[in-house]
């Protein structure tokens, strides 16, 4: 349990193509989605399987299947942008939505938005987010799944900082946290240093 920092040479490579602020929106959102189904892909080693029993043209054989459903949970709007990777490798995958507001007196977030599958409690559950700074949206994400009943929680994070990975495994322990690259420290202003800039800005053409 804890944080996990890929070392794939493919994962730096295209890490680096974000970051570099003349990197078009269209490749941006490209390489985010790369980005974001090679982590799964990484992460998915662990999947349990279960036995089944299926028939090729030529004979009756034995075959594997996923043994629990995988739910995204893209933190509005950003995490959006990492969703259709995963989508593109695991078609089957059920996608949650939890948007959320930063308060301008406490800066804390709150949940406006939270739609899921019915299934979701018996669910493995990635919260999606491309950045983990100081770890309040994905903390509250993750607060809002444990009131649903669920165990099995994963954030996949491109970029992060210790102090969002710190504030979040200091209160859930048994958490995982998967980045490509745990960058320096937050700036004055809460964005990550080197960082790739806002991350839902540079998505959707918006910066």
């Amino acid at each position: 349990m804890g944080l996990h920092v890929f070392k794939h040479p493919l994962m730096k490579h295209k890490m680096t193509i974000i970051r570099d602020k003349n990197c078009s929106t269209k490749m941006f959102r490209e390489v985010v989605e790369e980005l974001s189904a090679l982590m799964v892909y990484e992460v998915s080693r662990d999947f349990e399987l279960k036995t089944i029993d299926i028939e090729t043209p030529i004979c009756k054989t034995k075959g594997y299947e996923i043994v629990k459903d995988i739910v995204l949970v893209p933190i509005l709007r950003a995490g959006l942008g990492m969703t259709q990777g995963i989508q593109n490798l695991i078609p089957s995958v059920k996608i949650a939505h939890v948007g959320m507001y930063r308060d301008h007196d406490t800066l804390e977030p709150n949940v406006y938005y939270a739609k899921y599958p019915q299934t979701i409690k018996d669910s493995k559950c990635f919260i999606l987010d491309p950045l983990l700074a100081t770890g309040g949206s994905v903390s509250k994400a993750i607060e809002f799944l444990v009131k649903q009943g669920i165990t099995d929680i994963t954030v996949l994070s491109i970029i992060g900082v210790q102090t969002g990975v710190d504030r979040i495994l200091k209160t859930y322990p048994n958490v995982e946290i998967y980045l490509i690259n745990l960058d320096e420290k937050l700036n004055e202003d809460a964005y990550i240093i080197p960082g790739l800039g806002d991350a839902g800005d540079r998505l959707f053409g918006t910066k």
